[in-house]
């Protein structure tokens, strides 16, 4: 599905003009004005799955939040604008289609490690529960039952004597798919929760934290949430697994001037590419 269809940054012209006008001498830098005429980057066409990929510096996260500020797009963690970012918007022009989003969202890494270190949080309230809860076990299971009343108690009796204690501890804290996730498990369950049918999602590298297979299955969730789940993304990335996504339309920020290109095509993706091949026998021993 397609909510948003295309987006105009200024041009060279216009940001000069707004720069050379600007008689607030109060304000310090220029950010984010003099990045994307450098890239000779104007009209961005999007499609159901949008990429933008580029190495550190290279304006994916800005773009990323010029868009998602522009079209209101929600958010958890406010980011630091810069005293003209609000000025610069004004210069962006953008179209969406007839379609309308259930809702637009930005997901940032901030977002995913804030989610992560709560359930650190809890996993480490839980393990101190452990040992409390290992008594009760035994109490539980040891314990006659003395009323009809103490309803909870018989239930914890029953509990105790048909569970083991690991079990019956587990129960008692925490589901243990919860629980017993690693980082980048628990990285893509908050995808899977936060991401709705018929909505615009706005991810920044949301492959941080997780592992290599991970990330694959991330790049198979995004690909059918827009496939069959009606939902539109446009991501900074650049993870392998993600940017081979089908269909995916790629802007490559490293070049000048930025144009879309095929996973293939881009620099880090022919590096990864030359080093496996030149240590294929390696792999092959090992298969």
């Amino acid at each position: 599905m397609l909510y948003l269809k295309s987006f105009e940054l200024p041009d060279r012209d216009t940001e000069e003009n707004v720069l050379m006008f600007d008689n607030r001498t109060y304000i310090n830098g220029i950010y984010p004005y003099n990045i994307f005429p450098n890239k000779e980057l104007k009209v961005i066409n999007f499609a159901p799955i949008t990429i933008f990929y580029g190495g550190n510096g290279s304006g994916k996260s800005t773009i990323l939040n010029i868009i998602a500020e522009s079209i209101g797009a929600s958010r958890n963690n406010p980011f630091a604008k810069g005293e003209r970012f609000d000025s610069y918007l004004r210069l962006c022009k953008y179209e969406m289609t007839n379609n309308i989003p259930y809702e637009i969202k930005a997901i940032s890494s901030e977002d995913i490690f804030d989610y992560l270190l709560n359930v650190r949080r809890i996993n480490h309230g839980l393990y101190n529960r452990r040992s409390e809860v290992t008594k009760e076990y035994v109490s539980s299971k040891y314990r006659p039952a003395r009323d009809i009343k103490d309803y909870q108690e018989m239930v914890d009796a029953v509990d105790a004597r048909k569970m083991t204690m690991s079990k019956f501890v587990r129960s008692r804290i925490i589901a243990k798919d919860i629980q017993e996730q690693s980082n980048g498990e628990s990285a893509l369950m908050y995808f899977s929760s936060y991401i709705t049918d018929n909505g615009l999602f706005i991810l920044d590298e949301p492959e941080n934290s997780m592992s290599a297979s991970m990330q694959l299955k991330l790049a198979r969730f995004i690909e059918d949430s827009a496939r069959f789940f009606g939902s539109q993304f446009i991501i900074a990335t650049h993870s392998p697994f993600l940017l081979s996504i089908k269909d995916a339309v790629i802007y490559d920020l490293d070049s000048t001037p930025c144009v879309t290109k095929s996973w293939t095509e881009l620099e880090n993706m022919q590096v990864y590419y030359e080093f496996f091949k030149n240590n294929k026998s390696d792999f092959e021993k090992n298969m």
